[in-house]
């Protein structure tokens, strides 16, 4: 069993277990017929996971990894907020006529600010520091906007990444981050999310001269739709397997040159795919 199985499980029993219920309250997402979607849900989950062990591709199901990466690539890399741009259909419930779902996500990372350095927008400063002053407490990243919200389609989810470089007793440099979340649609996006900011964390540090250190997903809101307790109940009795083995292209030292292309996960063996997942909206 991979560690991201046993996370999975241990998270979605402790919710399905002790959660609580948001039936009959005033929420805003509905389902597809209009009626309101109600959550079981835990407060305050915190889930880590250690990149030199193992990559966390939870095996009682595939993950998706090319489809993850491209929308990884569309916030970070491309930097946009237009569907167009990215090559699956997942963001087109938020987007208006013209593809775009307003100033979110890639948006905030494109906006230049102003540092003593000069103009950068946020990717580039996390870029900047981590090979200029990797020990640094100041790396991060917010795209939680306040003054953009009434203009996004759909507040940011995952809204925050904190890097923080350690130097280890085998005297190379590691990169950690913390992913912080207000809201998760456990079934839809855990594995999703988890998995995309592994990658993230391989990428930069590859880039910068590091090796990739260590994962927390930290999750405010961690909830299962109503609708989706069968669904979960019958994936986390599913058997598991040993998590694949990751690999990305060596020769890329370029941030911006990588492609969906050069990361693959080999012996990667899962479960059945979950059909027809009904996503609130």
């Amino acid at each position: 069993m991979s560690l991201a199985d046993r996370l999975f499980i241990d998270m979605c029993t402790d919710i399905l277990e002790n959660g609580f219920s948001t039936e009959g309250e005033k929420v805003r997402p509905k389902w597809e017929d209009g009626s309101y979607a109600y959550t079981i849900k835990q407060f305050g989950v915190v889930n880590r996971y250690d990149l030199t062990k193992e990559f966390p591709a939870m095996t009682l199901r595939r993950t998706a990894i090319k489809s993850c990466i491209d929308e990884l690539l569309w916030i970070w890399q491309k930097k946009s907020n237009n569907v167009h741009d990215l090559n699956s259909k997942i963001w087109d419930s938020w987007a208006d006529e013209d593809g775009s779902i307003g100033k979110a996500y890639g948006y905030q990372m494109a906006v230049k600010h102003t540092y003593k350095e000069g103009m950068m927008d946020q990717v580039d400063r996390v870029i900047y520091d981590l090979k200029n002053n990797p020990y640094s407490r100041r790396i991060m990243t917010n795209i939680y906007c306040f003054q953009d919200l009434h203009e996004m389609n759909l507040y940011p989810c995952a809204y925050s990444m904190t890097f923080n470089v350690t130097k280890r007793n085998d005297g190379k440099m590691y990169l950690n981050g913390i992913l912080n979340q207000r809201s998760q649609d456990i079934l839809a996006a855990n594995n999703w999310n988890v998995c995309q900011y592994a990658v993230l964390i391989h990428m930069l540090a590859q880039v910068c001269g590091m090796e990739a250190g260590e994962l927390v997903h930290v999750i405010a809101d961690a909830h299962i739709y109503d609708r989706h307790i069968p669904i979960i109940k019958e994936l986390i009795t599913r058997p598991t397997y040993d998590a694949p083995t990751f690999w990305m292209n060596p020769e890329i030292k370029d941030f911006y040159q990588f492609t969906v292309d050069d990361f693959r996960l080999d012996n990667y063996v899962t479960g059945p795919k979950v059909e027809h997942i009904p996503v609130a909206v």
